[in-house]
């Protein structure tokens, strides 16, 4: 090769590798313009070995988050969304993460400072990452009596059990996070105060069936795949999933510290388009089974993929007699706008925290949701991957809601919400 003919190869290839460096990729082969790519390449995320935290994994093993411009995406396991917390507000330039997979709560309470050391952060809610999936577990001793969706029937149990000295637990994940708030509408519900009548304990998800195990706890409530585990180690039985409490409820979001988001705006749009793009890739029925396969390796789950795939697949065993395929209140991704972070959804999850003592009983609802909330970011993400108008919702709120014992949300009016309810703080 002469030397003329070489050189001109090599300035070829360097201003391929130029252009190719100041492109953002977009679906469909096409190419965005410089000014589209993301501020930044990196971010570090947090999430918790659940389930609903998927879409994170799913969109860095298979390719998502490089897909949009941002290559250098970190995944951290976190122990607890105690800690979780605790390294969001250290944030990814002091060693701790950028964002998360999150209980939707959290992300609220971190902005109205009600859970942090020093005081409000902000957060902003970019994607819901799923609907549906929690469920509430109780140990085996119980299982005689029937408990189901009606939880009074263990309000005799736990009352002898106070009257001999006793102290009946049930245990959640975080103090006003959603499995919190899950566990607390089932009590109240049956009659049950779940201030006064039981001891409301943490413990993080992984911990939750080796607490059990030792008799430590009468319930808990918590997300996949620990109910199953439960259930199949034969030492206790799944009384409610939490869609049965309420049909298609928000649970995990995917939120970032309002900082980065401010400083990285179209990187925040690129994380939420390979979210959007792995929560499409994951309820597809065809990817469950990969999806399980991914989920279940030691850096992330590290438990049996039998533990995963029943119920993620749509079979559930109670572990009580009953049995369910085709399970109609299956975890969603992407199906009936999973992924979209309705408003009103988090005005509940404000009311509630509300309700329980989490937040003041003056809490501006509307105005810190506004604040957190970024569906403006979704809405323009979804329209960078191609996603059909009929699969974007037209308004921010779903409307209102319907839960299992007739009660009703209206988010124009949570105050005669919070009237109709007999157990509360306020």
């Amino acid at each position: 090769m002469k030397h003329s003919n070489r050189r001109t190869i090599l300035r070829g290839a360097a201003s391929t590798a130029i252009l190719t460096a100041a492109r953002a990729v977009v679906p469909g082969g096409a190419w965005a313009a410089a000014g589209d790519a993301p501020e930044t390449t990196a971010a570090t995320l947090g999430f918790i070995a659940l389930t609903d935290s998927a879409p994170l994994i799913v969109a860095k093993e298979k390719g998502f988050f490089a897909k949009f411009g941002m290559p250098d995406v970190k995944l951290a396991k976190q122990a607890s969304w105690g800690t979780t917390r605790d390294n969001i507000e250290l944030g990814g330039m002091h060693g701790g993460i950028d964002g998360a997979h999150i209980l939707t709560p959290l992300p609220y309470l971190i902005s109205a400072g009600k859970v942090t050391k020093s005081g409000k952060l902000p957060m902003n809610i970019l994607a819901r990452l799923n609907t549906n999936g929690q469920a509430i577990s109780v140990a085996k001793y119980y299982q005689s009596m029937g408990v189901g969706l009606d939880s009074s029937k263990m309000k005799g149990a736990f009352a002898k059990l106070r009257q001999n000295g006793g102290d009946p637990k049930v245990a959640v994940t975080f103090p006003g996070g959603t499995h919190d708030l899950w566990m607390r509408y089932w009590l109240a519900a049956g009659g049950i105060d779940p201030d006064k009548d039981v001891s409301t304990i943490v413990v993080p998800p992984p911990q939750m069936v080796a607490n059990m195990k030792v008799k430590t706890m009468e319930a808990f409530c918590v997300g996949e795949p620990w109910n199953a585990q439960l259930v199949n180690q034969g030492i206790g039985f799944t009384a409610l999933t939490t869609g049965e409490l309420w049909h298609d409820h928000p649970e995990k979001s995917f939120a970032m510290r309002g900082d980065w988001v401010e400083k990285n705006p179209k990187a925040a749009k690129a994380l939420t388009m390979a979210v959007i793009e792995a929560q499409r890739w994951s309820d597809n029925p065809a990817n469950r089974k990969e999806l399980c396969e991914i989920v279940a390796r030691r850096e992330y789950f590290k438990v049996p993929e039998e533990d995963i795939i029943g119920r993620t697949s749509g079979a559930i065993d109670y572990g009580n007699g009953k049995k369910v395929e085709n399970f109609p209140y299956l975890m969603k991704f992407w199906k009936d706008f999973a992924s979209y972070p309705f408003q009103s959804h988090e005005a509940w999850f404000l009311t509630e925290d509300m309700r329980w003592g989490f937040m003041p009983p003056d809490t501006d609802i509307n105005g810190l949701v506004k604040a957190v909330n970024r569906e403006d970011i979704w809405r323009a993400a979804a329209k960078m991957v191609g996603v059909k108008d009929e699969e974007i919702p037209k308004s921010t709120s779903r409307g209102v809601e319907k839960f299992f014992d007739g009660k009703t949300f209206d988010p124009a009016n949570p105050k005669a919400y919070l009237a109709s309810l007999k157990i509360k703080r306020v």
